[in-house]
């Protein structure tokens, strides 16, 4: 097993130098001048030139290359050009908004995929089940925004059982007041992809062998279902989520933009309107940090929840 970590936190590297020279190339080449976004219209050429001597872009290209290399593994990817704001600063006071909203967002709506998958898997061709595939091929079919505007007008306008907008210094405050519509919200615009991609693994299992041999042995389907079949299905369950795990960096754009979180999704959203490339710049580099990171935890996990499983 530490062998194996160990090869794969070796594979990071040249993994991580491809993404930085990916967008060093993307923001030198094609982003175009930053010292022009900065200037504004009304800017004459010594005050170009005064920029990107400031920013360094008028050193020769490798130069350059080897600043952001040493601004990544120091974690100082500078100030944003739009607040002059350390971004390490940005994104430690953005990033507790968005776990605060995103963590529970994602547990629950995987518990109830979960649960919701396995019930119709088991009715499979029953009114149950078909009654649940169509509710989540309208569900899909329905944009977040459309999610966002009912959720709002019923639940906040309506009802007033929450606040449609506000954040506060209190963690509990946020999380059972504030944060619980913008849940909410993520949950029924997850439960349907979800609910109907858990369903295929479960079917895939509950067609197996061994699922016909525990029932043979007279053990409850309860036992059947909620212990082998649903062990059996973790694997791919497992990578899902893991799969879900990055964005959490990165945070959910819209809802916090709607819902007015000051969470690293709408700081995100805002650095793109903005041009703010050292904001936009951090946030890539960290997202494919962490999807390597929750990809190695994957693999470890598959061992965890299934023996067979070999690491090499």
């Amino acid at each position: 097993m530490s062998a194996y970590i160990i090869r794969r936190i070796l594979q990071f590297v040249p993994t991580l130098l491809g993404v930085v020279l990916l967008v060093f190339i993307l923001f030198n080449w094609i982003g175009g001048d930053p010292a022009y976004l900065l200037a504004g219209k009304m800017s004459n050429p010594e005050q170009i030139a005064n920029i990107r001597k400031q920013l360094g872009v008028d050193q020769p290209y490798y130069v350059q290359l080897w600043i952001f290399i040493m601004q990544i593994v120091t974690g100082d990817f500078g100030v944003s050009w739009a607040t002059n704001e350390k971004v390490s600063a940005i994104f430690a006071t953005r990033l507790i908004p968005s776990l605060t909203v995103l963590v529970p967002m994602l547990i629950v709506g995987t518990a109830m995929a979960m649960v919701l998958a396995l019930l119709v898997a088991y009715q499979r061709g029953a009114l149950t089940d078909r009654a649940v595939m169509i509710t989540c091929t309208v569900g899909q079919s329905i944009s977040i925004l459309v999610y966002i505007i009912v959720f709002q007008y019923i639940f906040a306008f309506q009802l007033g059982w929450f606040p449609v907008q506000g954040w506060g210094q209190d963690f509990m405050t946020n999380l059972l007041k504030f944060s619980v519509l913008p849940i909410v919200v993520g949950v029924a615009v997850s439960l349907a992809p979800d609910t109907r991609l858990y369903r295929t693994f479960f079917l895939d299992e509950i067609n197996q062998d061994y699922v016909r041999t525990a029932r043979a042995k007279g053990m409850s389907e309860a036992r059947v279902m909620g212990v082998h079949v649903l062990r059996n299905a973790a694997i791919p369950i497992v990578t899902n989520v893991m799969i879900q795990l990055p964005a959490l960096l990165a945070g959910a754009f819209l809802i916090e933009r709607f819902f007015s979180i000051p969470g690293i999704g709408r700081e995100v959203l805002l650095a793109v309107e903005r041009s703010d490339f050292p904001v936009i710049k951090a946030v890539t580099v960290y997202v494919a940090m962490a999807t390597l990171v929750f990809n190695l935890l994957a693999d470890i996990l598959y061992k965890a929840v299934d023996p067979r499983v070999q690491l090499k």
